[in-house]
């Protein structure tokens, strides 16, 4: 995920994209909060449109869907004659909104932008009209280049319920420059203590830097996805099979305690508060050597105007007990279940997710901004590996090797690698977040933190104990 913000107060994303990571979804808090929020927001946008060949599309107002958006009427509606009407939000307050329009069928809107975190949530809830038929149907959207770890992410019980519109995972970036005049050797696989032997060598390599950037700031695809995949892969997990929370447990404990360790000797200043944006900020402005996060954030780096484009070096997520630990987060298409024009929603899904549509992006607004991660031709393409051969092979290699349904080393009570598949958790997940990024601030120990951690994992895992 680039970052995710705090839902409960989130893919890069695990979980923003392009800078927000897992997020915030269906709880039943969100549910209280839509009404207030659709009175505040029922005008944006511009929802309506109820002829036969409109339909309405609730969408985060992220970069990618903003291109998407300029893109739209010249390009989709000219060939299809279908008009799309936009509602574009911040994304607490388009996932706020799409909770209230979904979980009550209203019908609002016919496609809204949700993760694969929602997904499962919604399908099994009946809020979503299963895709699986008119992909098999659409030959053209060639459903089989779509990467199998986001077609998996997105579906429930053997039906697919939403299309990526873009995709990232997570992996290590470091200064190769740095690395090179401080004689340090980065791994092509790298375990985390490697990664902690390098951080403490190469802090002070110049003047103000420190070794590394992790996340600390509150919020449940904040600080919690990075570090739930550390406690994935040193054998932790948040809740057994059979949903007994684990959070005292000692893998648990030692992955925590050695991420806050980490954070607190060689990491940035200010970590309590630092979340994706600020480590991005870090790494270009040369206050860190290494940096752990998602994948979408390769193309700031690399931008022209980046001060340490052709600078930076890229491998897989570090690892200790498994043989990966990147995540997945993705923001697809879903089409609300109570939608009467499905199959022109269709239409624009195959159309915004096709490789049509990345080929659009790529030569009318460079391929810089193709909203790539979803599908295996994308790592094909000349000009795309043109544009991102710095990055390009490492993000395909994270994405390939990502399992939400088999992220460590138990078995999981429910899917997802930097989060875990329930409503309650984006509550539970950013509650956490807090007590942990106390500790990372020296106001309370670990030990202290996860203790108090325990009991409100306890509450959730009391819900599902028994089922």
């Amino acid at each position: 995920m680039t970052p995710s913000t705090p839902v409960n107060p989130t893919s890069p994303t695990a979980g923003r994209s392009t800078g927000r990571t897992a997020r915030r979804a269906a709880a039943p808090l969100a549910l209280a909060l839509c009404g207030a929020l659709l009175a505040a927001c029922s005008g944006a946008g511009g929802a309506g449109g109820s002829g036969g060949h409109s339909i309405n599309v609730l969408m985060v107002n992220n970069p990618q869907m903003v291109d998407l958006q300029k893109l739209t009427a010249a390009n989709f509606t000219k060939s299809t004659g279908i008009h799309v009407n936009f509602t574009v939000l911040p994304e607490d307050d388009v996932r706020d909104k799409i909770t209230q329009d979904f979980s009550s069928q209203a019908g609002q809107y016919d496609v809204a932008t949700i993760s694969n975190y929602e997904a499962p949530i919604y399908a099994k809830n009946g809020w979503l009209a299963p895709l699986t038929a008119k992909a098999k149907a659409d030959t053209a959207f060639d459903q089989s280049d779509i990467l199998p770890a986001m077609q998996q992410s997105l579906s429930y019980n053997g039906q697919l319920y939403a299309e990526p519109f873009y995709g990232e995972s997570s992996f290590l970036m470091y200064r190769k420059d740095v690395f090179a005049a401080k004689g340090l050797t980065m791994p092509a696989h790298p375990t985390w203590d490697q990664v902690a032997s390098l951080a403490a060598k190469a802090d002070g390599a110049q003047s103000g830097m420190k070794g590394i950037c992790l996340r600390g700031q509150p919020g449940w695809g904040e600080m919690i996805a990075p570090l739930t995949t550390v406690v994935n892969t040193m054998g932790g997990t948040w809740f057994t099979k059979d949903w007994k929370a684990q959070l005292t447990s000692p893998a648990f404990t030692k992955a925590t305690n050695f991420y806050v360790d980490l954070v607190r000797k060689h990491g940035e200043p200010g970590a309590a508060q630092s979340g994706f944006t600020e480590c991005l900020n870090d790494l270009e402005q040369g206050k860190v050597a290494m940096w752990y996060d998602a994948t979408s954030a390769a193309g700031s780096l690399e931008a022209s105007d980046s001060p340490v484009a052709g600078k930076i070096g890229y491998v897989p997520a570090p690892v200790e007990q498994t043989k990966s630990s990147g995540w997945l987060y993705t923001w697809a298409w879903g089409v609300q279940k109570a939608s009467k024009k499905q199959d022109d929603a269709w239409k624009f899904i195959s159309w915004a997710s096709g490789k049509g549509y990345e080929n659009l992006v790529g030569t009318k607004l460079g391929w810089s901004r193709v909203p790539a991660g979803k599908r295996t031709s994308t790592y094909s393409n000349a000009a795309y590996d043109k544009a991102s051969s710095a990055f390009a092979q490492p993000t395909l290699t994270a994405l390939e090797a990502a399992n939400p349904s088999n992220p460590g080393v138990q078995p999981r009570p429910a899917p997802g690698i930097q989060f875990v598949g329930i409503p309650e958790f984006t509550d539970l997940g950013t509650q956490v977040s807090q007590q942990l990024s106390s500790a990372i601030a020296g106001r309370t120990s670990v030990s202290s933190a996860l203790s108090a951690s325990q009991k409100l994992a306890e509450k959730v895992a009391d819900k599902y104990a028994g089922q």
